[in-house]
């Protein structure tokens, strides 16, 4: 009888739990799924010689430079962020040496808000896991989404501390305690520990809508709103990126931009 009725106890505390992840994923929509890879690529054709045979292969932007400004729910944007006057010229000297000065050419991470929205997205009842794919290292974001605070104690990095709460059916993540050896974004845009990003997330019929809010007291004039992101489902598994190996830069004749995020 007692084993019986402590069978009977378990089932129902199962029950209660399934109905209440069941109420807390309608109470929200589901971010849940892979998503089109959408990191800046270079903006041209590649061109491949092997032994004479030369193959071109074009490179599908659309997923990371499709025109989503007329998406509900999207926030005025503009181009590139305002400096404050006395760090621009470092802002255009790094800039006009892109390819000598920016860690991501020398497998440095990209951090965010310059990895933009996540590969692929597991939305649970107290977290959301972002999971993306790049060659520095295919980095993950576990996201708390219970109402903790930001870790008091946590080494500043790349990608931050991050914890994430609804606004309506706009996923928001508050992220804060950068290392300052990373860009936000092209063109020099280097930031200061201060950095803060605000990220939101929604969905928009099947695709995924990403934008991000860049603070940075220290360098900033202005908080800069990035233009929106809008990715489409993906049917491709992630797969693991190749080892980061750098051996062009001291090749470098000139300073093009790459452009390769």
């Amino acid at each position: 009888m007692t084993n019986r009725l402590l069978g009977v106890v378990a089932c129902a505390i199962l029950i209660q739990a399934v109905a209440l992840a069941q109420q807390t994923n309608r109470a929200h929509p589901d971010l849940s799924g892979v998503w089109s890879y959408a990191i800046d690529r270079a903006p041209a054709a590649l061109k491949k010689d092997v032994n004479g045979t030369v193959t071109i292969q074009k490179i599908d932007q659309s997923a990371r430079h499709g025109d989503a400004r007329s998406v509900r729910g999207v926030l005025p944007s503009t181009p590139r962020p305002s400096y404050k006057p006395e760090v621009q010229s470092k802002v255009k000297d790094l800039s006009d040496h892109e390819s000598r000065t920016d860690p991501v050419f020398y497998c440095g991470k990209p951090g965010v808000p310059r990895i933009g929205p996540p590969r692929k997205i597991v939305q649970l009842q107290n977290e959301m896991i972002f999971l993306y794919e790049d060659i520095s290292g295919d980095p993950y974001r576990i996201i708390p989404t219970d109402g903790r605070p930001h870790r008091a104690k946590a080494n500043p990095s790349a990608y931050g501390d991050s914890v994430g709460r609804w606004e309506g059916d706009v996923f928001v993540v508050d992220v804060r305690n950068f290392a300052d050896d990373t860009w936000f974004g092209e063109d020099g845009y280097f930031h200061s520990d201060a950095m803060r990003v605000i990220e939101r997330i929604w969905k928009d019929g099947d695709n995924l809508v990403w934008q991000a809010i860049v603070e940075d007291p220290k360098v900033l004039a202005a908080p800069w709103t990035m233009p929106p992101r809008l990715t489409k489902p993906s049917m491709e598994s992630l797969e693991e990126s190749p080892k980061c190996v750098e051996s062009d830069g001291p090749r470098l004749l000139n300073d093009d931009h790459h452009l390769q995020r």
